[in-house]
């Protein structure tokens, strides 16, 4: 494809996820279900590949740090439902569904050198092992034909990655074993083992097999994603029709340095493309997610007809759109980007659907097959590292299995969630950038949020890019939101360093004022920034001795400007208790440009509910009161505090920094949780920002953390009118 060509389609995919006709068919997210919930012992669960029962009611899972294989009822899609968990012996990998029954791929390796294991057979209605069939090394994909007769199992036989830095060959080889079935029950003793050694470029004598898929032939196609091979084969006979490379891909205008910044300015040739999930469109092509592994990957996907020729390459498309989206993984661009990982294809009413799962960015992309240029429809949310996806036409529903348990560091746990395709509005993205000369705004992690003309507002983003801190303007009144420029904070000419920024407010001059969060960890210091509107600094203002005696790193999340010309005051929220407040108190602290003068009143917080924390995230002035967002760090269903509360200007009388502070009333004004709910995933953490326009439109943005352990998710919606 030409760089012409793929700037058209990108731009084109991103007016679609933007503007799509009312009546156009959108998937939104229903439901979302913690998959802890059917092993609530378990120290750690997972969801990765997921199978859907033949009449969709019921969908299930492999967990591989559970040892299990889970059920979820879906009978009610919007509220799903435990439905069971069956332990395994051994490490389960992979799942589907033929007739009544699982077929489970189930690891039992003793050591790399040694690799074992078996195919569990589960009733899905008793739960009961029916039974199991060996196979000769370790499983990683099952796959069942759409006619229900075959089960093909790709044995991986995977590499030591500490191992000779993880480079193949590894012996034993892999290789593809093919079951024949009958009436839901597979023939143990049929069991075909297809030699597919000595056909690869990479590693030929150690062949990986990855994924496997059935046409409506019961041809089966295999991907070797660290030989950067495919095989397809007669899943009747085990006879290989044809093998070929997956290839390479030259990159230009991608990020590749994990350096705190989004610049779309480096290049990749000859990528190699290492492909892990593959399904088949027709009984033609088949189109693969290019993950990469150590040596490679190439960050989109790739249409292929069944002779080895490359009938469609996205390129960087994908990526760019995920760039727009805010979801983009900076801390991967040094490695493989949004990892494209899992791969489902469909067909929803007379459309044929591909859907992208991205494991690094945590959304899936969805196509409609054209027969040439497939045409990008939009992009969902889904949790933490979708691994796999099931489509469930008869239903007109799609569910995802995502794999990460962020739960030892207080992040929540894998979940399934399900989407509904039907008419209506896409109700993500709720805010995305613009494309600016053919390559997108990079932006994510906001922090901070501040309103300039009706349908204006300002947003800052966080240390998570450091190296090149920004001022988004963002149209809010576009549906969704655009950030259609982003203003580099520049100091000396060159982009300031060492700052987090979680506030903003304008100056009334074209300017801004910035609050820093300190973190003497990462030597940023705590402090307020005054920039013109290019972004330059012209002022630095440290906090005095009286403050940062008693700092720690959670400083300033927000700053605003109450009053006008000399006795214009700044005002700061401290996220957290410092050493010198009372538990249970936090400081809001002024500071007066004009005659630089400091002081402090301190303010309630909302005890916290569920164990972790409570602190400040926003400040922000409009008529007679300051409005403040008061939020814990428990997400899902542990969140209980995500508020909106005001207090009047008239009691913001500062006292003596390191005296005794007057104390301030509040008054609650919004509980942000049922607007987190009605996003239909779990509810996240992190509120960051929230500006009133000046006709008094309250605006929220939530920070995503630069997709760093997050669903990549962020929220931006009007709350109307603060009075």
């Amino acid at each position: 494809m030409s760089k012409a060509t793929l700037l058209t389609a990108v731009a084109a995919g991103l007016l679609a996820s933007v503007a799509m006709p009312a009546n156009a068919q959108v998937f939104n997210r229903i439901a979302s279900f913690e998959v802890a919930l059917n092993a609530p012992d378990a120290e750690a669960t997972s969801s990765e590949i997921i199978a859907a029962s033949e009449d969709g009611m019921t969908v299930v899972y492999s967990d591989s740090p559970g040892g299990g294989i889970g059920f979820v009822d879906i009978s009610d899609p919007a509220n799903p439902r435990a439905a069971g968990y069956v332990a395994m012996d051994g490490e389960p990998t992979s799942v589907t569904v033929i007739g009544n029954n699982v077929y489970a791929g189930v690891n039992t390796s003793e050591s790399y050198v040694e690799p074992s294991g078996h195919i569990a057979i589960i009733d899905i209605a008793s739960q009961e092992i029916l039974g199991t069939c060996a196979v000769s090394g370790q499983p990683d994909s099952v796959a069942a034909s759409p006619d229900g007769s075959l089960l093909a199992v790709a044995i991986e036989n995977e590499r030591d990655e500490d191992l000779n830095d993880g480079e193949i060959p590894q012996m034993p080889a892999g290789n593809v074993t093919i079951f024949s079935v009958a009436d839901g029950m597979a023939d143990c003793d049929s069991a075909i083992e297809v030699d597919v050694t000595g056909l690869a470029e990479v590693a030929p004598s150690d062949p990986e097999p990855e994924f496997t898929d059935f046409n409506a032939n019961n041809e089966l196609v295999v991907s070797m994603q660290e030989n950067n091979h495919f095989v397809v084969i007669n899943g009747e006979t085990g006879e290989i029709i044809s093998n070929f490379s997956a290839g390479a891909v030259d990159l230009a205008n991608i990020d590749t340095e994990e350096d705190g910044a989004l610049r779309f300015t480096d290049s990749q040739e000859g990528r190699l493309r290492e492909p892990d999930g593959v399904r088949w469109i027709d009984t033609e092509r088949f189109v693969a997610a290019n993950e990469g592994d150590y040596n490679g990957g190439s960050r989109g996907f790739t249409i292929y007809n069944k002779d080895g020729s490359v009938a469609f390459e996205s390129g960087p498309a994908m990526e760019y759109i995920t760039v727009t989206l805010g979801h983009y993984p900076e801390g991967r661009s040094d490695a493989k980007g949004v990892e494209p990982e899992g791969m489902e294809v469909a067909n929803f009413g007379d459309d044929t659907l591909i859907f992208v799962m991205q494991e690094r960015s945590s959304l899936i992309a969805v196509y409609r097959d054209t027969g040439g240029e497939p045409e990008y429809l939009q992009s969902i949310p889904s949790g933490i590292g979708p691994e796999s996806a099931v489509a469930i036409p008869s239903r007109n529903l799609l569910v995802s299995a995502n794999e990460e348990d962020l739960r030892e560091d207080g992040l929540g746990g894998s979940h399934v969630m399900i989407y509904e395709y039907g008419e209506g509005e896409a109700a993500y993205p709720t805010i995305v950038s613009e494309m600016v000369d053919g390559l997108p705004i990079g932006w994510g992690a906001l922090s901070g949020l501040a309103a300039g003309e009706e349908g204006t507002l300002y947003a800052v983003s966080d240390s998570i890019y450091g190296a090149e801190p920004a001022i988004y303007t963002i149209d809010a009144t576009a549906h969704p939101a655009v950030i259609t420029a982003k203003t580099i904070v520049t100091r000396d000419g060159n982009p300031a360093q060492k700052l987090d920024l979680e506030g903003i407010a304008l100056d009334g001059e074209g300017g801004f004022w910035l609050a820093s969060e300190g973190r003497s960890d990462r030597l940023i210091p705590h402090a307020i920034y005054h920039v013109n509107a290019d972004g330059e600094i012209e002022d630095e203002i440290a906090l005095p001795a009286e403050l940062l005696d008693a700092e720690i790193r959670f400083g300033f999340e927000g700053v605003t400007v109450v009053g006008e010309g000399d006795d214009a005051t700044l005002w700061m929220a401290v996220q957290r208790e410092w050493r010198d407040d009372e538990d249970g108190f936090v400081k809001l602290v002024s500071y007066n440009p004009e005659s630089e003068e400091w002081g402090a009143v301190s303010y309630p917080l909302d005890a916290p509910v569920n164990g972790g924390w409570v602190g400040l995230s926003e400040i922000t002035a409009f008529g007679d009161h300051v409005y403040i967002v008061e939020r814990d760090n428990q997400i899902a269903q542990n969140a209980a505090i995500k508020k909106l509360y005001r207090v009047a200007i008239a009691d913001l009388v500062p006292g003596e920094l390191g005296g005794e502070l007057p104390v301030v009333a509040k008054e609650e004004v919004r509980d942000f949780i049922p607007d987190l709910q009605g996003f239909r995933g779990y509810v996240v953490d992190k509120v960051e920002g929230f500006a009133i326009s000046p006709s008094g439109e309250g605006f929220v943005v939530t920070d995503n953390d630069g997709v760093d352990d997050s669903s990549g998710e962020t929220f931006f919606w009007s709350i109307g009118s603060v009075e």
